[in-house]
């Protein structure tokens, strides 16, 4: 069973869902192309998705572009369904930093045919992820610069508050879909400069108030 860990007390959480949400920057979604949902685009990942830090990534024969995308993740604490929004906050442990990594071209492949982009989205390492900083460690999750490095060179950056969605508006928005249980894993999506990775490529996430995630590519 994978697990998380809550830093400072060393809390353990077993993993169970893994939510997403794309489309959450506009710059981001100006930079591939798409076309801005009324609805939230929501997909998950499995479990076996996750690589926790210090980690190899390990990038399938079958894709010859995988590309990162710098995401802050929110750690369920507190279970819920049609969370209102005034209290969404209070269901969360913490915060973390991940990468949604995507097989970009699968993912065209499978969109141009009109079926799920789980395989673009779920294999295995795809889903690198820190430790969790504790929810009452960070002031306002809306307002958190985030950074993406790769080999020293900055690739992504961005704050929290350019998001379309507010974490609070997300954790409510999710749960009308989903019940949210102890140690679901919510990611808010990522903003622009996304870019491709190879092997041998270093990417170090940074996110205010939360944390660090470094990891290798094989």
């Amino acid at each position: 069973m994978h697990q998380v860990t809550l830093k400072t007390s060393g809390t353990t959480y077993p993993v169970g869902k893994i939510l997403c949400l794309g489309r959450n920057y506009l710059d981001h979604i100006r930079e591939l192309g798409n076309q801005v949902s009324e609805r939230p685009v929501i997909f998950s990942k499995p479990a076996s998705s996750l690589l926790p830090g210090g980690g190899l990534v390990q990038i399938p024969g079958y894709s010859r572009d995988c590309q990162h995308e710098l995401e802050l993740a929110l750690l369920i604490g507190r279970p819920g369904k049609n969370i209102d929004q005034a209290h969404a906050l209070e269901h969360l442990a913490g915060y973390g930093v991940a990468l949604d990594l995507t097989l970009r071209d699968l993912q065209a492949e499978l969109k141009s045919q009109g079926l799920p982009w789980d395989l673009a989205k779920g294999f295995d390492t795809s889903c690198p992820l820190s430790a969790f900083t504790p929810a009452d460690q960070v002031a306002d999750p809306n307002k958190l610069d985030l950074t993406l490095g790769v080999n020293g060179q900055l690739r992504q950056q961005g704050n929290t508050n350019q998001m379309m969605r507010s974490v609070e508006e997300i954790i409510a928005e999710i749960s009308r879909y989903f019940s949210l249980e102890s140690g679901d894993i919510i990611l808010t999506g990522t903003p622009s400069g996304v870019a491709g990775i190879t092997s041998g490529d270093r990417l170090e996430g940074r996110i205010e108030q939360v944390g660090q995630l470094h990891v290798s590519v094989a």
